[in-house]
């Protein structure tokens, strides 16, 4: 398999109550391809994942948003579960992370997935991207503005969205194809 992220380093911002199959799998494609999976969250503690209802397995931090910085990063992963996204949202810091990586001198790849979305309508990113997301935030990211769609995956202009974990497949096969391009030309709302 060719190496088509080698080099490149991909956040994945989460904290407890993330779905885990929408964190392992994403950072098992990105590490296949090659690339650096850094774990960024609210503290340094470990963080514990959501599966089948219950509370899963826990996983290493690597970064407290605190300190985490865009500029370190090639691109953002934003897994789903309902707990973890409306934890992140109410932390500034977190939402001023998410923001960062659509400034002009950036544009850098985000992916997100299921819930994973609301954090990009708390950054305000989110007005007139085509995107889409668990259907129970439909409502949420068109009042933010979204051009929301009912598909497995939805790719625009360096935005990385779908619905729930039946798509991981599809998800992590453009998460993959969107970091190996790269920053994207300036998206303005």
């Amino acid at each position: 398999m060719k190496k088509s992220l080698e080099g490149k380093t991909i956040a994945i911002l989460a904290t407890n109550g993330f779905e885990e199959s929408e964190f392992t799998e994403p950072m098992k494609h990105i590490k296949e391809a090659g690339g650096t999976v850094k774990v960024v969250s609210l503290t340094k503690e470990p963080i514990k994942s959501w599966t089948n209802g219950n509370w899963g397995k826990s996983f290493e931090v690597d970064e407290d948003v605190e300190t985490a910085s865009a500029d370190n990063y090639d691109g953002l992963m934003l897994p789903g579960g309902v707990i973890n996204p409306d934890s992140l949202r109410k932390n500034k810091k977190a939402v001023n992370f998410v923001k960062s990586f659509f400034d002009k001198d950036k544009q850098k790849p985000v992916g997100a997935i299921c819930h994973g979305p609301w954090m990009l309508a708390e950054a305000g990113v989110t007005k007139g991207r085509k995107m889409t997301s668990y259907d129970s935030i439909k409502t949420d990211m068109k009042n933010a503005g979204a051009d929301w769609c009912d598909e497995e995956v939805v790719v625009d202009n360096g935005l990385i969205t779908s619905r729930n974990p039946d798509d991981l497949p599809a998800f992590c096969s453009k998460l993959v194809e969107e970091y190996k391009e790269g920053k994207h030309s300036v998206y303005t709302a």
